[in-house]
Order: structure tokens, then C-alpha cells, then sequence
């Protein structure tokens, strides 16, 4: 816990710079990720006119506009989407990076948090997703708030439980600006890139 503080003090802008530096930094940052990893990055009226889906081999990332938001469905999932007027806890396991260093910073893919997974308790108004978290690593380093971002890739992909050996959870990639994170992201203007994947819960 005080490596993960140390290092988003590390990360986060000294006292004389602007918040209009702070998020030119963060652009940068997030632009030069993009061309480090080879990104193909998609309009949602392209992602939209594809189907929804994003062509993993080609490394496609659908830009969302209202958010900032860079997402790859990597996996569709098994199951059926959260309907309008569902709630439903959903159970995710993932890979926090902070975007300026490269850096892995939080995972649930541990044995410590092995016996305590990250649940969502997700809400469908709709078609307007809200969640909070009840347990888990992204609820003990950053509170119940669910970063938008994570809310995303919900209203296009399946959340179900595998029950067939070929049943697969969905999974997703995104890159995150800090408007759209955790509260320490937010707050130092860090952004993130995840890989999450998505499991209903009982």
C-alpha cells in the first residue's frame, strides 16, 4: 500500500503546474501508449457499423467521445447483457497500469486477493449503467466509486457464469483518462490502461 502511494506521488504534477499542463501531459502520455502498442484506434461510428466488436488482430481501441474513453473487446462473453431495469453483482478480475510509467499498480490477480474478488453491484436504468464496489482490491485502495470507464463495457458486452467448456467470460481493454477513473486518478490526472474481465455473479 505505501508503494502504490508512493508511486502515485511520484506520478502526480508539482504544485506550480496548471491543470490545462496537467491534462496536456496526460494526452501526451496517453498518445504515446497508443503508438507504443501498435493501437488502431476506431469511431464509434466504425465500431458501430462493424457490429459493436473490435478486431482483436488488428488491435482496434473504439474512441468514445463523450469520455475519452479507448475500449478492445477482446471477448464478447458468454451469457446475456444486463437488461434495462437488472441489477446484477458482477464479479471482475483485473490489471490497473499507470499509463505514465508503463507500470503495473494494482491487480486482483493475486493470492491475496484471491479469497476476496472485486464486486460490482451493477444498476441498469435504462440503458444508464451505475455500480458500486463491495469487496475486493479496487475497493480497499480506492473506495465504492466505480470508475466510469469500467461502466463502458457494459452496455456491449454479455456478463454470464460459464457453464459449457467453450463458454468464455468477457474481457475488455480500455485506456482511461483520469476524468473517467479511480479517485486517485482523478485526482493527480494519472491516466490508466486495464484488463478486466467480467463474470455474473450469484
Amino acid at each position: 500500500m505505501l508503494a502504490l502511494g508512493a508511486l502515485f506521488l511520484m506520478s502526480a504534477c508539482n504544485k506550480t503546474e496548471t491543470y490545462a499542463e496537467m491534462k496536456d501531459k496526460e494526452r501526451s502520455a496517453i498518445n504515446q501508449f497508443i503508438v507504443d502498442r501498435g493501437i488502431k484506434v476506431i469511431s464509434e461510428t466504425d465500431f458501430k457499423a462493424n457490429g459493436e466488436v473490435t478486431n482483436v488482430a488488428n488491435n482496434e481501441f473504439v474512441l468514445f467521445g463523450t469520455n475519452g474513453v479507448y475500449m478492445q473487446i477482446e471477448r464478447k462473453g458468454c451469457g446475456q447483457k444486463i437488461k434495462s431495469g437488472e441489477s446484477a453483482n458482477v464479479i471482475c478480475r483485473f490489471m490497473e497500469w499507470n499509463i505514465f510509467g508503463d507500470s503495473l499498480q494494482l491487480t486482483n490477480n493475486s493470492l491475496y486477493f484471491a479469497s476476496m474478488p472485486d464486486i460490482m453491484q451493477v444498476n441498469n436504468t435504462s440503458g444508464t449503467f451505475t455500480a458500486s464496489f463491495t469487496s475486493g482490491a479496487m475497493y480497499s485502495v480506492y473506495g465504492p466509486s466505480v470508475p466510469v470507464g469500467w461502466l463502458v463495457p457494459l452496455t456491449f458486452i454479455n456478463v454470464g457464469r460459464p457453464v459449457e467448456e467453450t463458454d468464455e467470460l468477457a474481457k475488455v481493454k480500455l485506456i482511461v483518462p483520469a476524468e473517467a477513473g479511480q479517485q486517485r486518478a482523478s485526482q493527480y490526472v494519472i491516466p490508466c490502461y486495464y484488463e478486466i474481465t467480467f463474470e455474473r455473479g450469484i
